[in-house]
C-alpha cells in the first residue's frame, strides 16, 4: 500500500506540472481504507490522460496494473468526471475456488485450502509444490498471484 501511496503524490504532482493540465481541476485522490483511487477531470479526453498517467506510475513502482478494477467514468458535480479504481487486496471467494479446482484436476499430490483471502497450497513435496506454482503462473486466472514461501 506503500508504493500504492508513493504512486498517487507521484501522479498528483505530475498534474500540478503538465503543459496540458494547466488550469484544469483533475485530481487524484487515495482512499487507504476504502482501498480505492478516485480520478476526476473536466473531459473523457483528460480523465483518460489522468487514467494513463496513474497507471504508469503504478507500474513504475511495482504494483501490478492487473490489481486494479476500472469502473466507468460516471458524472460528478461542476460537469465533472469521476472514475473509481479499486485495488485488489487478495483473492475473491469464487476465484479461490477456481484455482483450487483447476489445482485438483492436475492430480498433483497437493492440498489446497481457502483460508480468508488467501489460497493454501501444501503438501510433502517441494517438487509438486513447485509444479503447482508453474501450473498457476501458466494459466490466467483474471488475478496476479503472488507466491509466498513459508518453509
Amino acid at each position: 500500500m506503500a508504493e500504492v501511496h508513493n504512486a498517487v503524490q507521484q501522479s498528483v504532482k505530475e498534474l500540478q506540472t503538465r503543459f496540458d493540465f494547466k488550469g484544469s481541476k483533475a485530481s487524484v485522490q487515495l482512499d487507504q481504507k476504502a482501498w480505492t483511487i478516485t480520478l476526476m477531470a473536466e473531459d473523457e479526453h483528460r480523465l483518460r490522460n489522468v487514467l494513463d498517467l496513474v497507471q504508469q506510475r503504478l507500474a513504475k513502482r511495482g504494483v501490478p496494473v492487473r490489481a486494479l478494477q476500472v469502473d466507468k467514468p460516471s458524472a460528478a458535480a461542476d460537469s465533472m468526471l469521476r472514475q473509481v479504481l479499486h485495488l485488489q487486496n487478495g483473492i475473491p471467494a469464487d476465484k479461490a475456488k477456481q484455482i483450487q479446482r483447476a489445482l485438483r484436476d492436475r492430480q498433483l499430490k497437493i492440498t489446497a485450502q481457502v483460508q480468508g483471502d488467501q489460497l493454501r497450497v501444501f503438501g510433502p513435496k517441494k517438487d509438486d509444490l513447485q509444479a503447482a506454482i508453474t501450473f498457476l503462473k501458466t494459466e490466467d486466472f483474471g488475478l496476479d498471484l503472488q507466491f509466498e514461501n513459508y518453509r
